[in-house]
């Protein structure tokens, strides 16, 4: 058995600082986890959080842009940020000798940007062209209506990019009240996972990062999932297709058992909606299905990708598969989907970006590193009446989404593929 070799500390102002060792290896990956995204933006700050991201590398008090590239090429590492629905990541890879240097131009973007007006005025234009380009792109664009959609009016449901609007209309101000309000201690990690010193790391955490405010952050509003239909049509190729219902958060009972379904539904060539809908019927060359948490709700979909003539047979034959999956789930297909689960968790042990990352986010979301031996063993106590009961509740009982983008002519309605699951809105005297 594989022993976790996690060290967490936390600092006086509640940042949390996590580490684990590899001794084989002669780099480290780390970065700095906040438990901020799109989700925390009010509607005028629509794409504040991605925006920030983008202007953290543009200069600060003792750097300047290029210098920050510079210093970090210079000893042959590389740095980067990405933003999510709920976190937002700055993280760095380096020899092992290099930590305390990656450390520190990570603090220093956090704590020391300027937002020079001409360097925002500029990455403002950059974000623009990566909206024009998500609305260009209908495998990126239909994520968006589809998550729209299921959270209606929600900044859970919004863009993570923004609008052209809205970016073109911050200043360097509105940068700084988003990362004053929500980059506070609570709400950080420093993680790092490769050849890394904790004691060394948390030394230079305290001497660095104690400015940071210890009172945590206001969370978000609760989500509510909606459901519906969004339909857009264009003159592409291919008709882009997203099928979901509501998920579950990452502290549910069922998360992990939705994990397990999206795998047996559509998660390899051996899933059910491969083998029926690509290898037996030829109706698409794409297909799977996927389940995201967030910390309070979730979505389940399936996504496609086909050619108009054969969508209006398409959608009939996903339906129909989700239907079966609350009849009948083998012991053979939940243990290959297990094995599929297992096989990712102690793979991504051996790639140190993927363990800082995971070890990041399970510090924001459960309090604490959970042993991947943990996680395998919740994977083995699901059984398949448990599946069943599952994909019943989820599939029959939930309003589902429907999101699709391109030629659409056949496709199945919305209300219709809910009559087909046998899905009736409550009324107000129930």
């Amino acid at each position: 058995m594989v022993v976790m070799r996690v060290l967490v500390t936390k600092l006086a102002n509640g940042l949390i600082v996590v580490t684990e060792n590899m001794p084989h290896l002669e780099s480290a990956a780390l970065g700095v986890w906040v438990k901020a995204g799109a989700r925390h933006e009010r509607r005028e700050q629509h794409g504040v959080a991605h925006l920030l991201e983008h202007m953290a590398f543009k200069g600060t008090t003792s750097r300047s842009a290029a210098r920050i590239a510079e210093e970090i090429e210079n000893v042959g590492g590389d740095v980067n940020a990405a933003t999510s629905v709920e976190t937002t990541a700055y993280y760095a890879r380096v020899l092992k000798e290099n930590v305390p240097l990656a450390v520190d131009i990570l603090h220093d973007i956090l704590a020391h940007s300027i937002f020079d007006a001409a360097e925002l005025e500029r990455e403002q234009h950059v974000v623009l062209q990566e909206i024009g380009a998500a609305n260009d792109t209908p495998d990126d664009l239909v994520f968006d209506l589809f998550q729209d959609t299921a959270y209606s009016g929600q900044a859970i449901g919004r863009p993570i990019l923004g609008t052209r609007e809205t970016v073109s209309s911050f200043a360097a101000g509105d940068l700084r009240d988003y990362l004053a309000t929500h980059y506070r201690g609570p709400a950080m990690v420093l993680a790092a996972a490769g050849a890394v010193d904790h004691e060394a790391l948390v030394r230079q955490a305290e001497r660095l990062f104690a400015d940071f405010p210890r009172d945590a952050p206001t969370p978000p509003p609760p989500a509510f999932y909606c459901g519906g239909e969004t339909l857009l049509r264009r003159d592409f190729q291919e008709a882009q297709v997203v099928l979901g219902f509501e998920g579950r958060a990452y502290h549910a009972r069922d998360f992990y058992a939705s994990q397990l379904l999206a795998t047996i539904l559509g998660g390899g060539m051996s899933s059910r909606l491969f083998q029926e809908v690509r290898e037996k019927r030829g109706l698409c060359y794409s297909i799977y299905a996927f389940h995201w948490g967030f910390s309070d709700t979730g979505v389940f979909g399936i996504h496609a990708a086909t050619g108009e003539e054969d969508l209006e047979r398409l959608m009939p034959v996903i339906v129909d598969e989700l239907r079966r999956a609350g009849e009948h789930i083998s012991v053979e297909e939940a243990n290959r989907a297990r094995a599929q689960i297992r096989a990712n968790l102690l793979m991504s042990m051996e790639s140190p970006s993927a363990r800082a990352g995971q070890i990041a986010r399970q510090i924001l979301l459960f309090g604490r590193p959970i042993p991947n031996e943990e996680l395998v063993e919740r994977l083995e106590a699901i059984s398949t009446e448990r599946l069943k009961d599952l994909a019943n509740r989820m599939f029959h009982q939930c309003n589902p989404t429907l999101a699709a983008v391109g030629p659409l002519s056949g496709i199945m309605p919305q209300q219709a593929i809910a009559d087909r699951l046998g899905f009736r809105a409550a009324t107000a005297a129930e």
